[in-house]
């Protein structure tokens, strides 16, 4: 008889999976008690994006939420998310950040890590499985699964038996998309259990409705470990119920040991605790087969959807959706999981939206081409390599082989800010996030998203002069407004945010004013973009650098400015030659697609 681990993920990717990673550490510490008397094989609690949704939204310390949460489960083991030489953001860091972050979030209170890489470059695993043994907690190797041309099982065996090699002490098949049918998962772990010795676990996305029967083959051929999303949280983007998987295996070979009642106690407690987060309710919560199509999973869909609804292209949805397997195979087959998910979606959203493949590239597409985040896992397109980054040498070693050691910089850089070492792992992850919390949390100004409050409470949100709460129809929405368009308009956009969600929305401008507080949003000071030498950007974005200075003379396709949108950086180049006439941003500001941010002449 051989009894089945459950991992549970409401803590982490259950709710990333389904509402934006916005559940908060007071929805959690309630139910703590109760968790930890499950005999759970792990609770997946921290990683993924909950590390930047707690900085960026809930303004809440990420390290302090591990502290609290491992205070209120001494019995159970806590598991994180590692993004291999990525951690928790999006970029490879140097090798003594990694090992300071993981030594870091070992003390704090994370047992097992669960590393990977997003293109199964094992070489981006070295460090950090180096740095989990040195602390002596669980190095969990994972395989991201993905299919194409140039992925086998096979393929997937070789690297089981090299992360064996590496030392980890388990190994888990990542199937983030949802893409695993019962009979690959069958044939995939019987392949593995002969080739090595190591514990398998199963991770599953339910978006396909397949994840339960994929669970269950994986069981029946020596899988010994699964996880699930206890029911609130469960289906559609995130896993199987873990109900539902105690009950299937209950009184088989496999059983579990977990107390189905005691569950559904807690299922019931996280159905309340999702009524407060209805804002963020992905659109996609049912089964959606089309994964097994383009691959996109789910949370990658509802990041596509917000990028084309802040651009008034939303109905566009099934073209950027066909440009994702063409963009992928232009790419060398990445597997699509953070950050190569964003990559190849912001970059197919871009080529979608310009009507013209590759007119701009992203700057993680010109990274990755170069080999800066590892060795794609096929061939690469070799003419939009040469675009791209033209006659510079491609990176064949290990990329952070090239990073200087960066931990005494950036603690000099946030000295002031930071109370502790963990802060400055905090700034190192996500300096211009991770600053204004800091910045913040001195100045005592933190000050999370609005929620709604649960029947019988009152909302402690601040109002601001342009977000606040409406009501029609006996529904309640947060309306928070970000800017207009020009006052020459007569119908003018204004972009606004609608229960998280950005919206870009139309209006016939007569005479505007929030009322309640009596200020009107500001529109645009910026000329409209409306002339060859005017450089605007595709999307609303922000500037991160302005590369030219007025009276420097450019070229046609001279790099001007450097934004972010969807955490993605793209490099907006000169339209024309000519001279820089008037730049009209400077870092940091947000910027509008019909804004002139820059005049050439």
């Amino acid at each position: 008889m051989s009894r089945i681990h459950i991992t549970e993920t409401v803590l982490r990717d259950g709710h990333q999976s389904l509402i934006a990673t916005r559940m908060r550490t007071e929805d959690m510490l309630p139910i703590a008690a109760k968790l930890d008397q499950i005999g759970y094989y792990s609770l997946e609690v921290w990683g993924g994006a909950t590390f930047d949704a707690c900085l960026r939204f809930l303004k809440e310390d990420p390290w302090q939420r591990l502290r609290e949460l491992r205070a209120a489960l001494p019995k159970t083991r806590l598991q994180m998310l590692l993004r291999g030489q990525n951690l928790v953001g999006y970029r490879h860091y140097s090798d003594d950040v990694v090992r300071e972050f993981v030594a870091r979030a070992a003390e704090n209170g994370i047992e097992i890590f669960r590393i990977f890489d997003a293109l199964n470059d094992l070489r981006n695993l070295e460090v950090a499985i180096e740095a989990t043994r040195a602390a002596g907690k669980h190095a969990q190797g994972t395989l991201c699964y993905t299919t194409s041309p140039v992925h086998s099982i096979q393929g997937f065996v070789a690297m089981a038996r090299e992360l064996a090699a590496m030392g980890c002490d388990s190994i888990v098949v990542k199937d983030m998309a949802g893409l695993l049918t019962p009979d690959v998962s069958a044939r995939l772990f019987a392949a593995l259990g002969e080739a090595v010795e190591l514990p398998l676990h199963l991770h599953s996305h339910a978006t396909a409705g397949l994840a339960a029967m994929c669970q269950l083959k994986a069981i029946e051929n020596g899988c010994i470990g699964i996880d699930t999303a206890i029911s609130a949280f469960a289906e559609g983007t995130s896993h199987p119920p873990t109900e539902s998987m105690v009950a299937a295996l209950r009184d088989t070979d496999y059983d579990t040991g977990l107390d189905l009642v005691a569950l559904q106690e807690i299922g019931f407690y996280f159905r309340g605790v999702r009524q407060r987060y209805h804002q963020f309710e992905s659109e996609y919560t049912g089964v959606d087969t089309r994964v097994q199509v383009n691959q996109v999973p789910g949370g990658m869909i509802s990041n596509l959807a917000h990028q084309l609804r802040e651009q008034g292209a939303l109905a566009r949805m099934n073209e950027v959706l066909a440009e994702i397997p063409r963009v992928r195979e232009d790419l060398g087959y990445p597997p699509l999981v953070t950050p190569s998910s964003q990559i190849v979606g912001t970059q197919a959203v871009l080529n979608v939206l310009t009507g013209e493949r590759y007119t701009s590239i992203t700057n993680e597409v010109k990274r990755y081409l170069q080999g800066g985040y590892g060795a794609a896992p096929g061939s690469v397109n070799a003419r939009l390599r040469q675009q791209a980054i033209g006659n510079e040498p491609p990176i064949n070693v290990r990329p952070a082989d090239l990073l200087r050691p960066e931990l005494a910089r950036l603690k000099e850089e946030i000295n002031g800010l930071a109370l502790c070492p963990e802060d400055v792992l905090s700034y190192a992850m996500f300096p211009e996030v991770g600053r204004e919390f800091l910045q913040q949390r001195a100045d005592g100004s933190l000050v999370p998203e609005a929620l709604d409050p649960l029947p019988g409470t009152a909302s402690s949100s601040p109002a601001t002069p342009t977000e606040f709460q409406i009501s029609l129809h006996g529904e309640s929405y947060h309306i928070k407004i970000t800017g207009s368009g020009h006052k020459q308009q007569s119908t003018r956009p204004f972009y606004v945010t609608v229960d998280g969600v950005p919206e870009e929305v139309s209006v016939e401008v007569l005479d505007v004013i929030v009322e309640g507080n009596g200020q009107a949003p500001s529109p645009s000071q910026r000329p409209r973009a409306s002339q060859a030498g005017h450089v605007r950007s595709s999307m609303p974005a922000s500037v991160l650098e302005v590369l030219v200075k007025q009276g420097d003379t450019v070229e046609a396709g001279t790099p001007l400015l450097i934004t972010e949108a969807m955490k993605m950086e793209s490099e907006i180049q000169a339209p024309i030659a000519g001279t820089v006439r008037a730049i009209h941003v400077h870092k940091g500001d947000r910027v509008n697609p019909d804004e002139a941010l820059i005049e050439i002449a």
